[in-house]
C-alpha cells in the first residue's frame, strides 16, 4: 500500500516541476482525464456484467447444458462432469428432429378417438399413454380457459407420468439391489452408471436413494403452466420448454425483454418429453433444491404421499419472486384440483411398466 502511495506523490511532484512547460502539462493532463473517462464506463460495464452473472445464476434454473461441451461443475458431493447427468436427455432429445406438429383440432380428436378424458381420469386414475412431441401452436387461439387448460394437462399428463414411472423402475432396482449381500457385475455396473447420472461421484448409497425419486404429478403440471402460461409461451411453442430452464451455452432461445448483455438463454428442446427429463434430473440433482430432496425424504420415511403443496414450498429458488412463485405454485394446484391425477397411473406401453399400475 505505500509503495503505491509513494509513487503517486512522485507523478504528482513531476507534474507540478517549474522545469516542464506549461503546453506540455497541459497536453499530457488532458490525455489523463480522457483515459479517465473512456475508461471508466469500461470498467462500470464489466462490474455490471459480473454483477448480472452472479444474479442470473442464483436463479439456478438449470445449471446444465444440452450440448456435448464438457462441463465440470461443483455440487454438493463434489465435481462431476454434467454431460454424464444429460447422456440419456441426449440421446432423447436427437430421437427425433423431424417431427410433426398436429393442430389442436387433431389433437382434440385423437384423445376422444382413445377415449382420453380428465374426468374419467379424476375418478378411474388411468392416463392413456398418448406421447405428443410438440404443442399445438392454436392452444393460444382457444379463448375458453378451462378447455385451454384441460388440453394443455391432457397433452403434459402422460410424458410426466411416463418419467415418473421410469425413476419408479429404477428405484424398484436400486432397492433391490440395496437388500442383497452380494451384487452381481451387471448390477454394480448399474449402479456406477446412475450414480453418474444423478451426479454422486462419492457413490454413497443413501444419497442416490434421496435424489431418485418422484417429482409429484400435481407440482410438475403446476410448473409447467406457470412458466409456459399453459402452453401458449414463446419458448414452449418454438423450444418445447416446459418448465424455463436456462443455459449460458448450450442451445436455446433468448428472452426478447433480456438484455443484450446478459448470457442467459432459455434451453430448447427438440421433444417435450426432452424437457420433461431434463427438469426432473434438474430437481433431483441441482444442489439448490437439496432441501427439496431432503423434504420428500423424511415424507418416504414417514410413509407419507409426496405432497405437492408442502414440497412447494421448497421451490422458491426456482424463479426470481421466490415465496411468491410458491403461492403461485399452490394456488394452480388448488384452483385446477391437480392434486386429482398425483395417483394417476399411466396405462402400461410395455411388459416392464404393467408392474406400476
Amino acid at each position: 500500500m505505500k509503495r503505491g502511495f509513494n509513487k503517486n506523490i512522485k507523478v504528482l511532484k513531476f507534474f507540478d516541476q517549474k522545469k516542464m512547460g506549461s503546453l506540455p502539462r497541459i497536453f499530457i493532463g488532458s490525455l489523463i482525464v480522457m483515459f479517465f473517462f473512456y475508461s471508466m464506463p469500461l470498467i462500470i460495464d464489466f462490474a455490471d456484467k459480473e454483477n448480472k452473472e452472479f444474479k442470473n445464476n442464483s436463479k439456478a434454473v438449470l445449471a446444465y447444458t444440452l450440448n456435448n461441451d464438457k462441463y465440470g461443475s461443483k455440487n454438493e458431493d463434489g465435481t462431476f462432469d454434467e454431460t454424464e447427468l444429460l447422456v440419456d436427455i441426449f440421446s432423447l432429445n436427437d430421437l427425433e428432429t423431424d417431427t410433426v406438429r398436429l393442430d389442436a383440432s387433431t389433437i382434440k380428436q385423437l384423445f376422444e378417438d382413445t377415449d382420453y378424458k380428465l374426468d374419467d381420469v379424476r375418478k378411474n386414475k388411468l392416463v392413456k399413454p398418448v406421447a405428443l412431441t410438440l404443442l399445438p401452436q392454436e392452444i393460444r387461439m382457444i379463448e375458453n380457459t378451462k378447455k385451454r387448460k384441460d388440453l394443455f394437462i391432457q397433452i403434459v399428463l402422460p410424458l410426466i407420468l411416463k418419467e415418473n414411472n421410469n425413476i419408479k423402475l429404477d428405484r424398484k432396482n436400486l432397492f433391490s439391489i440395496i437388500n442383497k449381500s452380494h451384487n452381481s457385475n451387471i448390477e454394480k455396473k448399474w449402479l456406477d452408471k446412475k450414480y453418474k447420472q444423478y451426479g454422486v461421484p462419492s457413490k454413497d448409497l443413501s444419497t442416490l436413494k434421496t435424489r431418485m425419486d418422484e417429482v409429484p404429478v400435481s407440482l410438475a403440471i403446476a410448473q409447467a403452466a406457470k412458466e409456459t402460461g399453459w402452453g401458449t409461451s414463446r419458448f414452449a411453442q418454438e423450444g418445447n420448454a416446459l418448465f424455463g430452464q436456462w443455459t449460458w451455452s448450450g442451445e436455446g432461445l433468448k428472452p426478447k425483454e433480456a438484455d443484450k448483455n446478459e448470457g442467459h438463454k432459455v434451453m430448447k428442446f427438440n421433444v417435450l418429453q426432452a424437457s420433461v427429463r431434463a427438469y426432473q434430473r434438474n430437481i433431483n440433482t441441482h444442489s439448490t433444491y437439496r432441501e427439496f430432496r431432503k423434504a420428500r425424504a423424511e415424507l418416504r420415511d414417514k410413509g407419507k404421499p409426496l405432497d405437492s403443496l408442502i414440497l412447494a414450498k421448497y421451490l422458491n429458488e426456482y424463479a426470481e419472486t421466490g415465496n411468491q412463485y410458491v403461492e403461485v405454485l399452490q394456488k394452480i394446484i388448488k384452483q385446477n384440483n391437480l392434486k386429482d391425477f398425483d395417483d394417476a397411473k399411466l396405462l402400461p406401453s410395455s411388459i416392464s411398466l404393467e408392474s406400476l399400475i
